[in-house]
């Protein structure tokens, strides 16, 4: 009986997934959408999508006013996007940070007057938005025979400034062969590693599979150029079949392998995949890798720096949508902020907070090496910065000012800057047996009394009533100090007692 193994690496990577699950939340939330071009290149995906609500057009003149407009993952030029601001609808963009990252490169050494040489499949719409981000001449190029020849017949290409990019797609044997075409020891020629990390540890994963199998099932769709990267690059090694799902196994003749590998393109969704297996497994036995969720150091570039958990980074921001950023932070990894870990102001959005360009310090909530990506935190700066602050306040007695969040039971809260300060009932500066509650969302003035000694709580006690104090007592100084005899002064009466008032 054959064992069936699965790829360590195999299914959505973090674009495809990041696409789809805002498609899938807009449906949810009642929204009318429309997306430019399938959002990913698999059919069930897409049906299933259309089932819901969502319609695929191929023009932005197709646009409905209604309707939201989303960016499929792999990007646009920059042409469409004035054409969907002109069309004055709603759009998100889940182009994958990765593309976007060609985006930004391509531009910048366009207008810099590099020549960009894309290697790529021309007729990709991953590769026709990279050109529509070209403001200069550009030149797309297949693979390393075709780049041999433009090199050959081309004998200006050794006057000019040269920037090479790859679709982030693109095969990794063939992109390794055309960097020992391109002539070395110029200034002039620059390269850019943008296959994205899930690309090549997929490509990887499934070449050693294939080495050690009879025969290898490659499971995405027809039209996915992952998917049929990774039907080349095992086809090298042992007989391969690409199919789209598990209905099509009734079609193939296997031959009689001892041993059969599956993996799976970045745009197949888990539970194809899972139908697939179930379906061998009828008759066969399935042997799932106990290490998928672990990544293989050896895939990640060593050219490129790692990040680590818990580490200050600083990145620019790159793309800001209703949900979240990307930053580049210099490294292989795309960052990515959530709106949760930009603020907790609930009536801010991103584009309230920064702008595409800015360079902000995050700190590393999460890193995947498998995918390239890194989870990050800008609020948890803040609170850092916050706690730093609360501390120097108390210290030195500064003021500071904040909203009132929530009121609690004998007491206020009030988050400034990330740091939780406890208002006690007798600090609030209300007369005594006074309602609390007029002081929600109310902007007040605090002096820090007491500061947690765990800066990892970041919790204070503050005093509205020590600011009011003070500044009686320095009202009080004032007239003193100008108080003159026999002038008249107008005042309120706050006591009477026996002796006076």
């Amino acid at each position: 009986m054959p064992e069936i193994k699965v790829a360590k690496s195999a299914g959505f990577c973090f674009g495809v997934d990041r696409a789809v699950k805002m498609v899938y939340n807009e449906l949810d939330s009642g929204t009318k959408v429309a997306t430019l071009g399938p959002i990913i290149h698999n059919q069930d995906v897409v049906n299933d999508m259309n089932e819901k609500g969502a319609r695929v057009i191929e023009s932005v003149d197709e646009l409905m006013p209604d309707e939201t407009v989303v960016i499929r993952s792999h990007g646009v030029g920059r042409d469409v996007y004035d054409s969907i601001a002109e069309k004055g609808c709603r759009m998100l963009d889940a182009t994958c940070p990765f593309v976007s990252r060609i985006h930004k490169i391509v531009s910048e050494k366009s207008n810099e007057g590099y020549l960009i040489l894309i290697a790529g499949d021309e007729t990709h719409p991953e590769v026709q938005g990279i050109v529509g981000h070209c403001s200069q001449n550009y030149i797309v190029f297949k693979d390393n025979v075709e780049l041999k020849h433009l090199f050959e017949k081309n004998q200006n290409f050794f006057g000019k400034k040269l920037a090479f990019v790859a679709q982030t797609t693109y095969n990794i044997i063939v992109w390794k062969k055309c960097m020992d075409v391109i002539p070395k020891g110029r200034p002039d020629i620059v390269i850019f590693d943008t296959i994205c990390n899930a690309t090549d540890t997929r490509q990887s994963d499934a070449a050693e599979l294939a080495k050690s199998s009879d025969c290898m099932i490659v499971v995405g769709g027809k039209h996915s150029s992952n998917t049929v990267k990774l039907y080349e690059v095992c086809s090298r090694f042992c007989k391969t079949y690409h199919i789209e799902n598990a209905h099509e196994l009734s079609c193939l003749q296997l031959p009689n392998a001892v041993k059969i590998g599956i993996t799976a393109g970045a745009s197949t969704p888990a539970y194809i995949i899972k139908e697939v297996q179930n379906k061998m497994a009828e008759n066969e036995t399935i042997i799932t890798n106990p290490d998928e969720e672990v990544f293989d150091e050896a895939a990640i570039d060593k050219s490129f720096k790692k990040i680590h958990t818990g580490e200050k980074v600083v990145g620019i921001v790159q793309t800001v949508n209703d949900a979240e950023i990307s930053v580049d932070l210099g490294t292989k990894h795309t960052g990515y902020v959530k709106l949760d870990d930009l603020t907790d102001d609930p009536s801010k959005k991103p584009s309230d907070i920064v702008k595409v360009g800015d360079e902000i310090e995050l700190i590393v909530v999460k890193v995947n090496d498998n995918e390239g990506t890194a989870q990050l935190s800008k609020k948890k700066v803040d609170e850092q910065a916050g706690y730093d602050k609360v501390v120097a306040a108390k210290e030195n007695g500064e003021i500071l000012e904040g909203t009132v969040s929530r009121v609690v039971n004998k007491g206020a809260i009030v988050n400034y800057l990330g740091v939780r300060v406890f208002i006690p009932a007798s600090h609030s500066g209300l007369p005594r047996g006074a309602e609390l509650e007029q002081l929600n969302k109310q902007k007040v003035e605090f002096k820090i009394i007491e500061v947690d000694e765990d800066p990892r709580k970041r919790r204070a006690v503050g005093s509205i009533k020590a600011v009011k104090d003070a500044q009686k007592e320095e009202a009080k100084a004032k007239f003193w100090e100008t108080a003159e005899i026999g002038k008249t002064y107008v005042g309120k009466v706050k006591s009477l007692t026996s002796f006076g008032a």
